[in-house]
């Protein structure tokens, strides 16, 4: 009977003889890279478009959030200033001398604007026309031009600051559909890549769905802070719609107190 010893021998002899003739075993794992930068490199063309389409939209929309920004910090500093001499100078002939010193002011110009309406007004013929004996001539009339003056200045104003909001609009609204056609787009490459490959492995699909997810990614990058940039103006312009009908409201006040018939 061979021995416990011998029996050990042998067994080893054969599992080392096993393991030589094997072969070594081969990796099935493939390397597949797909950083950002490789898959807008070899993204199809209507994904470079869509994706140059979106940072063309968002480069846009912090640019003119900036150039907004700048606006109103001028035009916020230039009602200030002027509505400073407005209420010190008690000759409106005197201000209207020195409102062209106020030309980023949207107070100046409501207030330009309705200056030159009185003096059309105080310039008008029928107030040239002789009254009739016991009647007395008023000095003004037609305080609804001037409301309408007033009113029709406001609004350009309005409109000047509202400029160039309906891209950061368009660019909040449209860039996630924008970047969904991208995403559709890239699992469309993805499946046709499995139809012709035949095999659904990662090495197969893994370009059109990182394509997709790159432009769906772009998509909300340029749409959200264009829709914030957008609300924070809506906000600044509203406030500064209420401060132009006050303006108009006190400058109303003041001329049909000094300049028209009760």
């Amino acid at each position: 009977m061979m021995n416990i010893k011998n029996f050990l021998i042998i067994s080893f002899l054969s599992v080392s003889q096993i393991s030589l003739a094997a072969p070594p075993p081969t990796s099935t794992n493939v390397g597949v890279q797909m950083g950002a930068l490789d898959s807008l490199l070899h993204a199809s063309i209507v994904v470079q478009i869509v994706i140059l389409i979106l940072l063309s939209l968002s480069v846009l929309s912090w640019a003119i959030g900036w150039a907004k920004y700048k606006q109103f910090q001028l035009l916020k500093k230039a009602n200030t200033d002027f509505d400073n001499l407005f209420w010190s100078t008690s000759s409106l002939d005197t201000l209207f001398e020195k409102v062209d010193n106020f030309s980023g002011s949207s107070h100046a110009r409501v207030f330009k604007a309705a200056y030159v309406e009185m003096k059309k007004i105080a310039e008008s013929p029928m107030l040239n026309q002789k009254p009739a004996s016991g009647t007395e001539l008023p000095q003004l009339s037609g305080v609804d031009n001037l409301e309408r003056s007033l009113r029709k200045a406001s609004e350009n104003e309005i409109a000047d600051m509202e400029n160039r909001l309906t891209i950061l609009a368009s660019t909040g609204s449209t860039g996630p559909f924008i970047g969904l056609f991208g995403t559709v787009w890239g699992i469309m490459n993805s499946f046709h890549q499995i139809g012709i490959t035949g095999s659904a492995s990662l090495a197969a699909v893994a370009p059109g769905i990182s394509e997709a997810l790159i432009t769906t990614a772009i998509g909300l990058a340029a749409a959200i802070p264009a829709v914030i940039i957008y609300n924070n103006c809506v906000s600044v312009i509203r406030k500064e719609e209420v401060s132009l009908n006050n303006f108009s409201t006190d400058f109303l006040n003041i001329v049909k107190r000094n300049f028209f018939k009760g």
